[in-house]
């Protein structure tokens, strides 16, 4: 890529070999590669408890009483936050549970939630489970909202449209900011309009968003979001997600939570008594201990992101998607074989092509796997394929481009 200042960044990164040699790493949709760095950052905190023990939460050169608030710091212009309007904690799912306890507060009148049909499962369950915990039934309550006949992506009108439909009954709307099987990036900001408009709470899971797309949680006005760390923000496996609530909310004494002494006033904490006073920020739904060492990973790569912006990652990304949207579409030109679902308005995508594949799909997919282009498959018929601006180039994705072209 010409000019490209990103370039640096890839020798940041570690990727898996195949063959001896570098293999095309096309799957940061799924897990993000790791960082150099990351060892070191893991080391100082595993010498931090083999010199302190107990003493680390307090002394060293990390106190880890405080080990998570710099990484929250770097985790908020990526997402388009205010510094307190975030934290870094736990894992996405979890998170999710913990917001809604906080924000979906059904009655018989205003009850239902409106969501994306085909959203991850992993948010599907946590949703039924919500209603059901609050007597409801899901099929009832929950509204999905599909694309229409032979397309394959929402229109932001027919999201709109549901929501008005609903009306009073919409106690929450919760979309993915990227939906992990299409690739779509849905208009926040509308979407969050709409909500509100309806009377309605906004929330986003942006686990295949953040670190990937542009994000202005705070001027969209989005009431809550969740996200993981582990795939474009490169965190580590399982590592720890985190959790956006909104400025206007922070100091709301009407919002029920999960309590826990991490979620504390820490002028409070140590008193240990037993009235909770939640700190007036996102740390106030922090239910448990910092995850140290799972933290240490994300933070290497927090730095990494924090040595550029989203919008230079935005250029790189539009430019690596589109060479391959163009590859692709020359292929099929030759050979029609599939079909692009994710939407082909740059806008509309993020760092994903979702390939809709014939017959021989798996046979493709099977041949990248070969000849060490490490993509993702899903059921039925989908290759899905995500260069990474941090680390992917030109190069990796004229290789991918060419194995598909080969038969």
């Amino acid at each position: 890529m010409p000019n490209d200042p990103l370039t640096s960044f890839r020798s940041l990164f570690h990727f898996p070999k195949h063959e001896g040699k570098q293999a095309v790493y096309l799957c940061g949709n799924s897990l993000g590669l790791q960082p150099k760095s990351a060892k070191k950052e893991i080391d100082r905190q595993l010498q931090q408890w083999r010199d302190y023990a107990v003493e680390g939460w307090f002394s060293g050169a990390d106190p880890w009483l405080e080990y998570h608030r710099p990484l929250s710091k770097m985790m908020a212009p990526v997402v388009g936050a205010l510094p307190e309007e975030v934290v870094v904690m736990n894992t996405l799912t979890v998170n999710l549970h913990l917001l809604m306890a906080s924000f979906y507060r059904p009655g018989q009148k205003r009850y239902k939630i409106i969501m994306e049909t085909g959203a991850f499962p992993s948010d599907q369950y946590a949703i039924a489970a919500q209603v059901r915990w609050h007597g409801f039934n899901p099929a009832d309550a929950i509204v999905e909202v599909s694309p229409r006949e032979n397309e394959h992506c929402l229109r932001t009108e027919d999201i709109v449209a549901a929501i008005e439909r609903c009306g009073e009954a919409t106690a929450l709307i919760l979309f993915s900011g990227v939906q992990y099987y299409t690739g779509q990036f849905f208009d926040i900001p509308s979407i969050t309009a709409a909500a509100h408009h309806a009377g309605a709470v906004a929330a986003f899971d942006l686990a295949h968003a953040a670190g990937n797309v542009p994000l202005a949680l705070h001027d969209w006005n989005v009431d809550f979001a969740v996200w993981c760390g582990y795939k474009y923000l490169n965190g580590g496996p399982g590592g720890p997600g985190g959790v956006f609530v909104h400025q206007k909310h922070l100091q709301r004494t009407d919002l029920p939570r999960q309590a826990g002494w991490w979620g504390n006033d820490p002028g409070e904490r140590f008193k240990m008594e037993k009235t909770f006073i939640p700190k007036p920020t996102a740390e106030g739904w922090q239910v448990s201990t910092v995850q140290i060492l799972s933290c240490a990973a994300l933070k290497a790569s927090l730095e990494i992101f924090d040595q550029t912006d989203m919008s230079a990652l935005r250029t790189k990304s539009l430019e690596l998607t589109g060479y391959l949207e163009s590859e692709l579409n020359r292929i099929n030109r030759k050979n029609p074989q599939f079909d692009i679902i994710t939407p082909a308005n740059p806008a509309e995508r993020g760092a994903q092509l979702s390939i809709l594949t014939g017959p021989d799909g798996k046979q493709v997919f099977n041949r990248l796997t070969a000849n060490g282009v490490i993509g993702d498959w899903r059921e039925p018929n989908v290759i899905r394929l995500a260069p990474a601006p941090l680390y992917n180039s030109l190069g990796d994705v004229q290789k991918a481009a060419r194995i598909i072209e080969s038969r």
